[in-house]
């Protein structure tokens, strides 16, 4: 098991920042909850940070990403701890067998869980790792754990009482057009609003599904059901090739899982067309293409859900897909072309009535020269029924000059952007999650180490980044503490870096919890690498407005053995470290 203690570091590097952020702000703190100038709070707000680990968690794996995974999580006391100065955070188990974290997925999952399908167990089936993301449901009870090793396919629940795993799936395998053979893997699973869905987001398989969940008075989950009837395909000429599955046994307490595999493939909705008569994704064959460049490519990103039962499926290749996930099958009530919706957005937040999406680079190599920025808001009200293509028009929030001419953008001239992933060097930009503090939603820059904020009602923009101490002065001023935090194994490896992704706000409003990418970034290798891996504790300043990072919670990985390739427009890292958290969550206890 990987040490949780970070490595400190004593060698100053500085380099210049990126140039013309929108405005600065000096650092007073947030009047939302009880922060000192110190970044310290009076701790009566209690909670969890849990961040999702993507390397691997046995030896002996030749590829990154493959085998298991770490769910890293620390409590507010302990967090508060760090933020003061007297000592490090102190990472919790899962397990009744071991005193600390991090937690080991393929502990929490054990080994000998059965399949339903195949009566296979999970240590004998192929895909059980890369864990991309943990989403909390709405009552802060449970997690959902995506594992996205592609072929695999897996989506556990967790309780974030106990600890305990309490059900586990498989999702479906399926053919589509350009695709012969069984796909399937879980990019993101997000809860509807009610917490009685939950909403997956089946990538390679080019579907969104549905597990229905049956919950007491208190809240409590008594049943869950993967429900083949509600799923909804967005590839063409889909066929199912593997059904979904359950598994059975005990998890790491003695306690049996829960679960089962219900409804029928036929009811799906699984066809070519749209309710407006267009290619759901084009090249159909029996319809045209949808408007506004259609949707060149269906695969499922990350499924964003509101208030008013929706699923707001952002795309590859661009263009949106909204559904409502209470009928069954899922019923397509919006659509958008992708130059009204750019591709490959993951992050997405509802405040009152607007749900706000953005858009980033490409996940594939072709991502390596692209550049993306933008933010669109919708108004959640809109969609009671099926509406036409492309109706009602979203508000354009943000649209950076930079961008290249990729995922449906065809604005500014500029077709691809070579300048790397190294910061003061690269001119890139990928937009990568997002979250609400106040009356802001914040959205993270991934490759430029930056934040950008937005209000909400009048979209003026702030930006405040990540590597110096105020948060205003970039690589030119005082470092922030991923400098600190930063591994230190390999010469070449450039310090704070942060390489932020997902993030979400803490309870009581004072901080941002940040995944910090590592060295060796197991996705989205060409702009996700980053020096301080773990959580970034970003302090929420001028009511919500801006922020700057007061601390890194560092996770560490050396059991992890594969030798990584090439960054492309990073590092060749050679040292021994593999941590990589992608995601981050802060539940409420």
């Amino acid at each position: 098991m990987p040490s949780w203690s970070h490595l400190l570091s004593s060698i100053a590097i500085s380099y210049l920042f990126l140039q013309g952020s929108a405005s600065s702000v000096k650092g007073k703190p947030s009047t939302k909850g009880a922060a000192k100038k110190s970044g310290k709070r009076d701790g009566t707000v209690k909670y969890e940070v849990w961040g999702s680990d993507q390397s691997n968690s046995v030896p002996g794996i030749t590829s990154p990403g493959t085998k298991g995974g770490f769910v890293w999580i620390w409590n507010s006391t302990q967090v508060d701890t760090q933020i003061d100065g007297d000592g490090d955070a102190v990472p919790m188990t899962c397990t009744p067998t071991q005193a600390n974290g991090p937690c080991n997925i393929l502990d929490v999952f054990p080994q000998g869980l059965v399949d339903s399908a195949t009566g296979l167990t999970l240590a004998e089936l192929p895909g059980f790792g890369r864990l991309h993301s943990i989403i909390q449901d709405p009552f802060g009870k449970y997690t959902a754990a995506s594992l996205f090793v592609p072929g695999g396919g897996y989506v556990g629940i967790i309780d974030t009482n106990t600890k305990q795993a309490i059900g586990l799936f498989r999702v479906t395998g399926f053919t589509f057009e350009g695709q012969t053979t069984s796909a399937r893997s879980v990019h993101m699973c997000i809860w509807s609003a009610d917490g009685k869905a939950l909403l997956v987001s089946n990538l390679n398989g080019k579907a969104i599904e549905r597990i229905d969940i049956t919950r007491n008075n208190q809240n409590v989950i008594t049943d869950l059901q993967f429900n083949k009837a509600a799923t909804m395909g967005l590839g063409r000429n889909m066929a199912v090739a593997e059904e979904a599955s359950v598994f059975s046994g005990p998890n790491a307490f003695g306690v049996n899982l829960i679960g089962s595999v219900v409804g029928s493939y036929e009811d799906a909705d699984l066809g070519d067309v749209t309710p407006n008569g267009v290619c759901k994704e084009n090249g159909c064959g029996t319809a045209p293409d949808g408007e506004a460049g259609g949707r060149p490519n269906n695969l499922p990103i990350c499924p964003i859900t509101s208030s008013n039962g929706l699923v707001y499926s952002t795309l590859a290749g661009g263009g949106l897909i909204i559904l409502d996930s209470s009928t069954t099958p899922m019923a397509i009530v919006g659509e958008y072309g992708n130059r009204v919706v750019y591709g490959a957005g993951c992050g997405g937040v509802q405040k009152n009535n607007q749900v706000f999406l953005n858009a980033g680079v490409a996940a594939s190599g072709a991502g390596a020269t692209q550049s993306m920025f933008a933010v669109v808001s919708f108004d959640d009200t809109q969609y009671t029924v099926s509406r036409p293509q492309n109706t009602p028009m979203p508000v354009r929030v943000f649209q950076d000059a930079g961008n290249t001419m990729t995922g449906g953008n065809i604005e500014g001239g500029i077709v691809a952007n070579e300048s790397g992933q190294l910061p003061g060097l690269t001119t890139r930009r990928d937009s990568h999650g997002m979250t609400v503090a106040g009356d802001y939603i914040h959205a993270v820059d991934r490759i430029q180490n930056v934040i950008e904020s937005f209000h909400v009602d009048t979209y003026e923009r702030t930006t405040y980044d990540l590597e110096s101490l105020t948060g205003t002065n970039g690589r030119t001023g005082a470092a922030s503490k991923c400098f600190q935090r930063s591994v230190l194994d390999d010469a070449d490896l450039i310090l704070n870096d942060p390489a932020p992704d997902l993030l979400e706000t803490s309870p009581d409003g004072e901080y941002l919890m940040v995944a910090f990418r590592g060295p060796v970034p197991v996705s989205v290798e060409h702009g996700g690498q980053g020096s301080c891996p773990g959580v970034g504790i970003v302090q929420v300043l001028e009511d919500g407005k801006s922020g700057k990072l007061l601390d890194v919670l560092r996770s560490t990985n050396t059991v992890d053995t594969h030798v990584p390739g090439d960054i492309p427009g990073g590092i060749a890292y050679k040292g021994a470290e593999r941590s990589d958290i992608h995601g981050a969550i802060v539940v409420a206890k």
